[in-house]
């Protein structure tokens, strides 16, 4: 399970399983746990931030989109 990238107290992630499913980011923080879609970024799965923290990831997300999604294809060897 690789971090791509690190924000403050959050961290990006991969999960070797995910290769099969569309491109997407796994983002925790704590207990906390989110999975955002990359190529159309919005929210799939929340256990546990508030809507605002939320709003605040996605806006992470949105900003580093290509970097997550060069990541992305790099470990799941895509071009």
């Amino acid at each position: 399970m690789p971090t791509i990238l690190r924000i403050g107290p959050y961290r990006f992630l991969f999960y070797a399983s995910d290769g099969d499913e569309p491109a997407h980011v796994h983002v925790r923080r704590d207990d906390c746990m989110a999975k955002f879609w990359i190529r159309s970024v919005r929210l799939a799965v929340n256990i546990g931030f508030p809507a605002k923290e939320l709003r605040a990831i996605q806006k992470m997300v949105e900003e580093n989109q290509a970097e997550i999604e060069g990541s992305w294809n790099e470990f799941f060897d895509r071009r």
